[in-house]
C-alpha cells in the first residue's frame, strides 16, 4: 500500500506558473505508475496527466498538452505536475495517484488504487 500526499497548490492569476509535488509513502513508488487528475465543483475528476514507472512514457489531456509537464523523482518517492499557461478552466482540486497494475500507464480513474487528499488551484481571470 501506498500514502500520498499533494502539496504546491494556491491562488494564481491567469497566465502565472505552478508545480505540485506529490509524495509517497513506502519503498516500491517505483513500482507504480502515477497519474495526475482533477475536479472541479459540479464535475466529475478527470485525467490530466500520467507516467510510467521509469519516467520513460508519459501522456497528457488534450486541454493541458503543452502546458503541463509531469515527471517524477524515485529516489524522492515524488512525482511533479508543472503547470505552465494556467488558464481559469484549469481551476480544480488536483489529485495524485498510483496505479499498481503491471501495465502502460492508464487515463481512467477507475485505473488507479491509491488517492491522495487532493489540492487546491485556483487560476484568476
Amino acid at each position: 500500500q501506498v500514502q500520498l500526499v499533494e502539496s504546491g497548490g494556491g491562488l494564481v492569476q491567469a497566465g502565472d506558473s505552478l508545480r505540485l509535488s506529490c509524495a509517497a509513502s513506502g519503498r516500491t513508488f517505483r513500482n507504480y505508475n502515477m497519474g495526475w487528475f482533477r475536479q472541479a465543483p459540479g464535475k466529475e475528476r478527470e485525467f490530466v496527466s500520467t507516467i510510467s514507472r521509469s519516467g520513460g512514457s508519459t501522456y497528457y489531456a488534450d486541454s493541458v498538452n503543452g502546458r503541463f509537464t509531469i515527471s517524477r523523482d524515485n529516489a524522492k518517492n515524488t512525482v511533479y505536475l508543472r503547470m505552465n499557461s494556467l488558464k481559469p478552466e484549469d481551476t480544480a482540486v488536483y489529485y495524485c495517484a498510483a496505479d499498481r497494475t503491471v501495465s502502460p500507464p492508464r487515463t481512467s480513474v477507475g485505473a488507479y488504487d491509491y488517492w491522495g487528499q487532493g489540492t487546491q488551484v485556483t487560476v484568476s481571470s
